[in-house]
């Protein structure tokens, strides 16, 4: 204790040493965990105050809203292995993908060079007819027999290679459709995420939808990790999930960040979403949470949430903001309630 006295006393006016101080403020008002994801992402953005990270960061909490790990992953400064992870993951998807398109290109030339192949033997058929028609009418009926059977033989093969075509199209498809709603989706959870809640606020604003807008923290989350174990938060997040989800209905329920919830209720009164929301937090408050391993209880797992109603044309960052501020005043009020306005 004493060397750390001394520490900052002596590094008080030392630029590396200010920095530092900088880098555990924020730590501190954003709410992050001092891990080393969070704290190098800190630095990048304190490092260069300036930079286009700082602007992205500002544009993120502008309202008051508060950063989370899932703005930094999407910021782009996270762990190296994270970040390999997210890559090897990318990359496999890319190069499927292409797989399919370059099997998809083949196929339609393979199916172009037949159909001229056809055609031109078709024409050669033809010229034969006329000749054997001279001939004798035997001749001509064995020369269109042979054609027939030919043609059948090139149209069966043609058919095949188009049906093969279009299931390696419903296939890229697929995969396209799969990757999109992954990245608009949280691993945990299985919830929409972040990106998929903006993106639906952003639809109904333009809409012109009345709607209001909720946001949820885990009360004293931190102290379950630090006892337990983060496998067992996890544990407790996908639980409260599954139980925001199963009480909201039709309304969206995302995972914000971390241990916070979003909640965008639309065509609802202030007063409708408010008792939704309420039985939901009773729901989980009453819920007896136990470790799996040894049935030993976790105590009391609750959540607080700041609830607002979104006026015409408000921006997310205002509507989340002052829901964020009320969720701040539920803190302050005991916990394990709801705050609305």
């Amino acid at each position: 204790m004493t060397v750390a006295r001394a520490a900052r006393v002596d590094g008080a006016g030392d630029p590396a040493w200010q920095l530092y101080e900088r880098i555990g403020t924020f730590l501190h008002d954003q709410r992050l965990d001092p891990d080393p994801a969070n704290f190098a992402f800190a630095w990048h953005l304190l490092h260069d105050s300036a930079g286009p990270l700082a602007k992205a960061v500002a544009a993120l909490t502008d309202g008051g809203v508060r950063l989370t790990r899932s703005d930094i992953e999407s910021l782009g400064v996270e762990s190296p292995a994270s970040a390999r992870r997210v890559r090897e993951k990318a990359d496999g998807l890319v190069a499927q993908t292409q797989m399919q398109v370059e099997g998809f290109q083949d196929m339609v030339q393979a199916m172009h060079d037949e159909t001229i192949g056809f055609g031109r033997d078709l024409a050669r058929s033809a010229d034969a007819i006329r000749r054997f028609g001279k001939g004798g009418e035997g001749a001509m009926l064995g020369e269109l027999s042979r054609v027939t059977a030919t043609m059948l033989e090139r149209v069966h093969s043609a058919e095949s290679r188009l049906e093969n075509a279009t299931r390696e199209a419903i296939e890229l498809r697929d995969k396209l459709e799969e990757a999109r709603d992954n990245a608009r989706r949280d691993p945990l959870t299985d919830l929409p995420n972040r990106r998929a809640f903006e993106e639906a606020y952003a639809e109904l604003a333009a809409a012109g939808a009345g709607m209001c807008v909720a946001v949820c923290d885990v009360d004293h989350f931190k102290g379950v990790n630090d006892r337990f174990g983060h496998a067992v938060g996890d544990r407790v997040l996908k639980t409260i999930a599954e139980t925001l989800k199963a009480s909201c209905g039709d309304h969206l329920v995302a995972r914000y960040g971390g241990e916070e919830f979003a909640i965008l209720f639309a065509a609802t009164s202030l007063d409708s979403a408010r008792v939704t929301l309420d039985n939901a937090r009773a729901t989980v408050a009453a819920k007896r949470y136990r470790l799996r391993e040894t049935d030993a209880p976790l105590g009391e797992i609750t959540f607080s949430a700041g609830l607002t109603l979104v006026a015409e044309g408000e921006s997310l960052g205002a509507s989340v903001g002052r829901a964020d501020r009320l969720l701040y005043a539920a803190k302050k009020d005991g916990r394990n309630c709801v705050h609305a306005a």
